[in-house]
């Protein structure tokens, strides 16, 4: 008995030990059961609704819906634990779509990010901004206001898994800015597939052999004749306006007040158009996602052919010294900073929805980081990479007619609808590579249709959640939508449709969208709180790395102080140019009376 006692004493601290470590585990799990929670509630917003609440998630409702972990607290754990099970449901959740693969979300950011601007408009304004030069305002306009402004519209997409209206439940305050967002989309959407309804046009005009505005076309020949070489250079330039003239019907307008009658060849392009984008979109992005695979990445491929082609021809490098040659006194000019601000709007796509729907349907734990990174770089890179496609060609047609390449090269749709269409006129097998160029142009028009269709589409079926339920429903939707588009777009393909073109082109993309922008990055940095949006960006990111948490600094000081401030500047910058515009008017009024 002795020897039973002596031996229990000598046990008694094992047991003690054994006890504390025993312990020490069951809090080493009930911590880890509680991370684990908070984690599933944050997931479970994507994968069963849409319920945003005051931080961005719905915990009650969305963890009511999780299934229990696998292992059990003990009884006997020091410090109980609520499980979400004690509260019942507040509200019911939709089921919501998702990207099939982490590849059709990037390419649908890119193809929506890469459009029309980046062929027509950045080539345009590098050359005449100074050249290299403008490089400099335009990558500091893009690291300070666009990535920045990136991340936050994709981060609040993501992590909000809503369209541009729901997603403000975080803070209902600013909600306008949805509806902003919603108004700017329906504008753009207006008038983008109006440019698609004219690539329609000359792509079927240059199936034709020879091509429309050619010399060697039959209903040409009383312009050129049997003109010299030189002559013949002069008069495709004549052909190529008349043909554009034809197409536009402007001439036969005297402004917004004078519209004219529709112009049914244009009319059926529009209709064509728009059962295009409705097939694509029938299905949301389960079918758009497996389109972009071919309109985001064939149009560089065609990109790629024709800087192969333009290098090979006589004088391209003409065009690529005036492209590129820099001009340093360009900066001192404040319309080049403002030139570069919007080219950045333009072509990222910002403030307008798309963006921000899009993202709504990734993953919770998406990198969006990285993902902006790439987008974003991509965007600029392509813009960069278009302008030597399109200059080769123009400093070839200004060696052939002996003219500056200032002198044949153009701004806006006269740069893809008559200068390029001009230059490809006198290339060797000018059918196939004008049919080449107005295929790339139709794509890239549909791509950056599909991001902005979708976010009107996404912001209604997230404020009447109902019709996301019913395919049915949901198709009719869509289909009463393009056909109110296609019957106010009718207004742009009338006789003095390209008026109305301009102006809703001039003030839809440019004044409205700094607001939205400013209002945006002021509401999160500083209602929402910039410390919780930067908490929720590392939250979604598995195992953040080191680099996108130094990263999160950079982008945390330019939501609070330098994008708000440059956008602001920008602001200020466009109203005292209109009111000088409307002083100019004024006094040119009063002259002439």
């Amino acid at each position: 008995q002795k020897h039973t006692v002596t031996k229990n004493m000598q046990n008694e601290p094992n047991k003690l030990l054994k006890n504390t470590k025993v312990q020490k585990h069951r809090e080493r799990l009930n911590k880890h059961y509680k991370h684990l929670i908070k984690t599933r509630k944050k997931i479970s917003l994507h994968q069963n609704g849409h319920i945003v609440a005051l931080n961005g998630h719905a915990p009650h409702a969305a963890a009511a819906a999780l299934p229990m972990p696998q292992f059990t607290p003990p009884a006997s754990s020091p410090a109980p634990m609520d499980t979400p099970m004690d509260t019942p449901t507040s509200s019911t959740t939709v089921l919501r779509e998702q990207w099939e693969g982490k590849h059709e979300f990037l390419l649908s950011c890119i193809g929506y990010c890469v459009g029309l601007g980046n062929v027509w408009r950045f080539p345009y304004l590098c050359y005449r901004n100074g050249g290299g030069v403008f490089l400099i305002p335009y990558f500091l306009m893009l690291f300070v206001t666009g990535v920045p402004l990136f991340l936050m519209e994709l981060s609040l997409g993501q992590y909000g898994s809503a369209g541009p209206i729901t997603v403000w439940k975080c803070c209902p305050l600013l909600k306008g800015i949805g509806i902003g967002m919603l108004c700017v989309s329906v504008l753009v959407c207006l008038y983008y597939n109006v440019i698609i309804a004219w690539t329609f046009y000359y792509l079927g005009s240059s199936l034709q052999s020879p091509l429309p505005w050619s010399c060697d076309h039959v209903d040409n020949a009383a312009i050129c004749g049997n003109a010299s070489l030189f002559c013949v250079i002069k008069c495709v330039n004549v052909c190529v306006l008349l043909s554009s003239e034809r197409v536009l019907g402007v001439v036969h307008s005297e402004g917004l007040h004078d519209p004219g009658p529709v112009r049914w060849q244009l009319a059926l392009c529009l209709l064509a158009a728009w059962i295009i984008i409705f097939l694509c979109m029938m299905k949301g992005i389960r079918s758009s996602g497996k389109v972009v695979y071919v309109t985001a990445t064939f149009p560089y491929l065609v990109l790629v052919v024709l800087v192969i082609r333009g290098a090979t021809l006589e004088g391209s490098l003409q065009g690529v010294a005036f492209y590129l040659t820099p001009d340093w006194g360009r900066l001192a000019n404040a319309q080049v900073w403002n030139d570069a601000a919007s080219q950045i709007f333009y072509s990222l796509g910002i403030g307008v929805g798309g963006l921000l729907s899009m993202a709504s349907y990734n993953k919770f734990d998406n990198n969006v980081i990285r993902d902006t990174i790439i987008i974003t770089m991509g965007n600029c890179a392509t813009s960069f990479f278009a302008g030597f496609a399109i200059f080769s060609v123009l400093g070839h047609m200004a060696w052939r007619k002996g003219v500056a390449v200032q002198e044949v090269a153009d701004s806006g749709p006269g740069l893809a609808f008559v200068a390029y269409p001009e230059a490809l006129a006198l290339l060797p097998g000018s059918v196939f590579w004008s049919i080449l160029f107005f295929i790339m142009l139709f794509m890239l028009g549909v791509d950056t249709l599909f991001g902005n269709m979708e976010g009107i589409t996404t912001a209604v079926l997230d404020e009447f959640p109902h019709l996301r339920g019913n395919t049915l429903h949901k198709s009719l939707f869509l289909g009463v939508l393009c056909f109110c588009f296609y019957l106010m777009g009718l207004l742009l393909v009338t006789n003095g449709g390209i008026y109305w073109f301009t102006l809703i082109d001039s003030f839809s993309t440019s004044f409205g969208l700094i607001i939205i922008t400013l209002f945006m990055c002021l509401g999160i940095s500083f209602f929402y709180g910039v410390n919780q949006f930067c908490q929720d960006i590392v939250d979604m990111i598995p195992l953040c790395p080191p680099w996108c948490r130094r990263l999160l600094l950079y982008f945390k000081a330019c939501w609070v102080f330098c994008t708000p401030f440059l956008l602001l500047v920008s602001l200020c910058y466009y109203m005292c140019r209109v009111c000088m515009f409307s002083l100019c008017s004024k006094a040119a009024d009063d002259k002439v009376l």
